[in-house]
């Protein structure tokens, strides 16, 4: 079994007319997305639909393209004090989610209340 989250996620906010909440997209998986209320519900459901991509990929023998080709990488690295380092550590294992899913969520929430401010 390939492990979805493995795989980059992009999140934005959702418009009104769009029905709000959340949008989380695959670069390197075209067409799989996932919603919620939330960035991490978004999130959760964005890898619940890339794991059923991967599974129905592998299964018809369809190319499985590899984590990180698609789209632009998006990555960038921050050094942060090793205090704030630990409370992520200690939140991400709280909430189930790796480091970088949960930054990314306080990311694309504080994106999205400065847009609807």
């Amino acid at each position: 079994m390939i492990d979805q989250k493995r795989y980059p996620v992009e999140i934005r906010p959702l418009s009104p007319d769009d029905g709000g909440g959340w949008l989380a997209t695959f670069p390197d998986l075209p067409g799989c997305m996932g919603d919620g209320e939330t960035p991490e519900a978004a999130i959760e459901d964005g890898y619940a639909a890339a794991e059923a991509w991967l599974t129905v990929a592998e299964q018809c023998g369809d190319p499985i393209p590899q984590p990180g080709t698609g789209g632009e990488s998006g990555r960038f690295v921050a050094r942060m004090p090793k205090s704030l380092h630990t409370r992520l550590v200690a939140r991400a294992e709280q909430e189930g989610v790796s480091m970088n899913t949960l930054v990314v969520s306080i990311i694309a929430e504080g994106i999205g209340a400065r847009t609807h401010a």
